[in-house]
């Protein structure tokens, strides 16, 4: 049975069914186009923030709404572990046929959401402190900035729900309506910022107040979404929500995730950090380049969310031909458009290079870069592929330590190669693009051994009766 079934709770009633997916050319594609276009939806809203705030034609107040932007993202991406585990622990649910423990994640989740956010909103002085700091910004820009982030902080709670809402859509297989609640959230973001900024005088507090008020609204419309797949949402015995083994479990895979999420971040921080030594140039067209491979990102990381759900559906299911064919026709969609992506960042790069920056010395220095940068889609395909298997199976604990291993692997490399400067650096990130999807395909065949244990066991079976004959 698919899990794109009907937009109903009549799932509650069910007695517990195993669900496997639908495993074909077109549900990968289905999955994974919503979430691209999600993706690609979001750097609209920042450019759009941007160009309100821009229009007022003071720099400080721009400036501060780009150095609040830089603290929110790390603040709230450092928590984005809640979408992943809450797809991967909801896709299962699904897949067992188990309507009672899918409606007990979602809620387990929005708990945890909450007081998480609590958290945030309680150490927003320190949080503040720590990052102005650290920015070193103008005094002009860090007095605008702190009015933004007094304002925006108190979106925590309805950002995390979110997280938890577009988990749950996905891990049900309904990629759709995450499509829907972004391009909602989004819009009624640039319509609140237009008409608080632009037509109320209030500068970034207006921009703040947009953003919290389209984050509120998000929530209240990702709840009553989550009620509509789920008519019994929140009659879910505490005894069951409270569960010790199963909030360890949550907690543990959003810990693992956190960790491997944060070594990534490390690692594209390095990066940055290494191209800055080689002076301004080579930063800027670093940047640009880095750009390039983000926007091919977004693409992958369709078919990664394809993955989570799908993997994690027929986990559920115990249906190991369901889950291999999942693996199989994700990796091989996210290889064709990597090709695909790389194939135009060789024709179209320069051109890419000229429109972003104007900058001669640096549009020179991009050109020279410009290949390992089209090698960055192919050469991390399979490490975007694989992660959405791992996360759906939530193998959670071998992909953080297979992260770490890699990230230890692109340093060495980035040391050994240090004396090549810009080239052995972007040999280092090559590297540990390739090596992430390596190791993850290495591991692959064992884990699906120890999660399907039954499947090898039945395999084995015939031989041994013949042998005894």
């Amino acid at each position: 049975m698919s899990s794109t079934g009907a937009f109903a709770g009549e799932t509650d009633a069910k007695p517990a069914i195993a669900r496997p997916v639908t495993v074909s050319h077109r549900t990968v594609i289905g999955l994974a186009l919503p979430m691209t276009l999600a993706n690609m939806s979001t750097p609209l809203l920042g450019f759009a923030d941007a160009t309100v705030i821009g229009r007022l034609g003071q720099a400080h107040l721009l400036g501060a709404i780009a150095a609040s932007a830089v603290i929110f993202d790390f603040v709230f991406w450092a928590l984005g572990f809640l979408r992943l585990g809450t797809a991967g622990l909801t896709a299962q649910a699904l897949g067992a046929g188990n309507s009672e423990e899918e409606r007990a994640t979602i809620v387990r989740a929005l708990l945890v959401a909450l007081m998480l956010a609590g958290g945030v909103i309680i150490l927003r002085g320190p949080i503040a402190w720590i990052a102005f700091a650290a920015l070193d910004a103008s005094p002009a820009v860090t007095a605008a900035a702190r009015a933004y982030y007094d304002i925006r902080i108190w979106s925590a709670p309805f950002t995390l729900m979110n997280y938890v809402v577009l988990g749950a859509v996905i891990g049900h297989g309904r990629t759709d309506l995450g499509l829907g609640l972004q391009i909602f959230v989004n819009l009624t973001n640039i319509a609140f910022n237009v008409t608080l900024v632009a037509g109320f005088s209030l500068g970034v507090r207006g921009s703040a107040f947009g953003t919290l008020g389209a984050e509120a609204l998000g929530t209240l419309v990702g709840l009553i979404i989550l009620w509509r797949l789920h008519a019994t949402l929140f009659r879910v015995p505490w005894s069951h929500i409270a569960d010790r083994q199963r909030l360890a479990r949550m907690v543990g895979i959003n810990r693992d995730i956190m960790i491997r999420s944060a070594a990534l971040l490390f690692a594209f921080a390095f990066f940055t950090a290494q191209g800055a030594r080689g002076g301004d140039d080579v930063l800027a067209a670093n940047a640009v380049l880095m750009n390039l491979f983000l926007v091919t990102a977004y693409f992958l990381d369709g078919f990664a969310t394809a993955a989570e759900q799908m993997c994690g559906q027929s986990v559920g299911a115990r249906d190991i031909a369901g889950f291999r064919r999942a693996v199989r026709l994700t990796a091989l969609w996210c290889v064709i458009f990597s090709v695909a992506a790389s194939s135009l960042a060789f024709a179209g790069g320069g051109a890419f290079i000229d429109f972003v920056s104007t900058s001669e010395p640096v549009r020179r220095l991009a050109r020279d870069y410009l290949s390992f940068a089209a090698l960055t889609p192919l050469l991390g395909a399979l490490a975007f592929e694989f992660d959405g298997v791992f996360i759906g199976a939530t193998w959670t604990r071998d992909m953080r330590n297979l992260m770490l291993a890699a990230l230890a692997l692109y340093l060495v490399t980035f040391f050994a190669l240090r004396p090549l400067g810009n080239t052995g650096l972007w040999l280092a990130l090559l590297s540990f693009l390739a090596v992430r999807g390596a190791l993850q395909g290495w591991r692959y065949p064992a884990l699906v051994a120890a999660t399907f244990p039954e499947a090898q066991a039945a395999a084995s079976t015939p031989t041994v009766s013949a042998s005894r004959a």
